[in-house]
């Protein structure tokens, strides 16, 4: 198996594409050779805990509605082009993610990573919901075959959280600025939302690789 390590924030559209993309991908070849972990990385590390009004967030980061509508003018066309349906109008509040990459984080030992990343994005991006909120996030763990209970009480703790802001600061560190930014074999860096046909020849390349090396 081949290592591909994907840094993400559940509330960036581009990682959704992205996920997509890749996904296409991997149903095309079928009997891949990835092993994929997610991690964590917040696009808004200072965000209050309890998130913020979707109208407040987008005045201070984009300088109000029309400021956000240039920024995510290429999003939506994007969205459209892959067949996503993102729900911007619906968004009431934009959340800290903290929580949900510590979902995430326990989704893995589970074996349940890339369930739990595909539910929070279609939550936040296809339905509205506020992923900062634990019920929603309970919702998510327990649709996708998670023990609510357990997951309840870690949310309700610290549990994971020093964890979760280490692993973000050291892929700042490592000179990771945006994502997604997909790792493959601990090497090849590849950032953005990378199309379809891109990772059915990334993938190609490297089963012919392995079938070389055999």
């Amino acid at each position: 198996m081949v290592k591909l390590d994907i840094l993400s924030d559940p509330i960036c559209p581009w990682c959704y594409i992205g996920k997509t993309n890749l996904d296409r991908a991997l149903e095309q070849i079928g009997d891949h050779p990835f092993e994929i972990e997610w991690h964590p990385f917040q696009l808004n590390p200072d965000m209050p805990g309890g998130g913020m009004g979707r109208r407040e967030y987008l005045e201070a980061k984009f300088g109000g509605k029309e400021g956000a509508v240039r920024a995510y003018a290429p999003v939506v066309e994007m969205a459209e082009k892959v067949g996503l349906k993102i729900d911007f109008e619906g968004m009431q509040r934009t959340p800290n993610t903290m929580d949900a990459h510590r979902l995430i984080h326990w989704a893995g030992i589970e074996q349940r990573q890339s369930f739990v990343v595909q539910r929070l994005f279609e939550a936040y991006f296809r339905d509205a919901r506020d992923i900062g909120d634990h019920e929603v996030l309970l919702d998510i763990a327990d649709g996708c075959d998670m023990d609510a209970a357990v997951i309840g009480k870690l949310l309700a703790s610290d549990a994971d959280v020093a964890d979760i802001q280490k692993r973000d600061a050291h892929s700042r560190e490592m000179g990771i600025q945006s994502v997604p930014t997909f790792v493959v074999a601990n090497q090849h860096a590849v950032p953005g939302a990378q199309p379809t046909e891109m990772w059915v020849k990334v993938i190609g390349e490297i089963m012919d690789q392995i079938e070389a090396a055999e």
